[in-house]
């Protein structure tokens, strides 16, 4: 089946060209002219991406994203933001809001086209990753649970509470980030980090952790349970 793309835009001219571009690029395209029709369709329909403009009467771009957000189903989400207005203030609001990419207006067809395809197939990434981590991890504590089940006093491990509170509030906020498959980069801009200084926090979540990169933590956390 076609990935499906929801495109959240009151200017009917902008809608219809991303519309029929995506549509011939293979995506199944769902439309909405104001936001509080296209927050009906993603919970009807559970679109793949969304791309939103941001100045909608009503419910507009950024309360959409952040309503969609607020939802553990879509917290990895893709979203792109389009606007008439790039100043950086602007930019900075769209990335807390939870946005992938701000897009300033006019755009070229082709240039989206390429984001689509790219924020697509790096989601579609950490979605397979994610459920063949969870089934290992499910699988795992199967195992452990019948293995416990003929000892008399089964082993003791920390709680996630406890796991926790050996980190910081800004390493807990970068660990969740982590887990959205969020780069340096991109948590910087999420809480106003230099990227150099993301990397000191993982490497600190390393160090607490006993892992040796990214992916060891990442395996780490969700068979912990420390993040959702």
């Amino acid at each position: 089946m076609p990935l499906t793309i929801l495109i959240a835009e009151d200017d009917e001219g902008t809608r219809l060209s991303l519309c029929d571009y995506l549509e011939l690029e293979g995506y199944s395209v769902l439309m909405a002219s104001h936001g509080e029709m296209a927050l009906q369709q993603v919970f009807t329909h559970q679109p793949q991406l969304i791309i939103t403009d941001v100045g909608m009467p009503g419910l507009d771009g950024y309360t959409l994203v952040q309503k969609v957000r607020q939802l553990p189903a879509f917290r990895l989400l893709p979203v792109i933001f389009l606007t008439a207005h790039n100043q950086t203030q602007d930019r900075i609001r769209g990335y807390q809001m939870g946005g992938d990419l701000y897009l300033p207006k006019p755009f070229e067809l082709t240039e989206i086209g390429a984001i689509v395809r790219n924020l697509l197939e790096r989601s579609q990434l950490i979605q397979s990753a994610w459920i063949q981590q969870v089934a290992l991890s499910t699988a795992q504590q199967r195992a452990m649970q019948t293995e416990d089940s003929s000892a008399e006093v089964a082993p003791w491990s920390p709680t996630p509470s406890e796991l926790m509170a050996d980190f910081t509030a800004r390493e807990q906020d970068v660990l969740a980030l982590l887990s959205d498959g969020l780069s340096n980069s991109q948590i910087g801009d999420r809480l106003f980090l230099s990227p150099r200084t993301v990397e000191k926090y993982v490497s600190s979540l390393l160090r607490k952790t006993e892992t040796s990169n990214r992916s060891e933590l990442l395996r780490f956390a969700i068979s912990h349970h420390l993040v959702p």
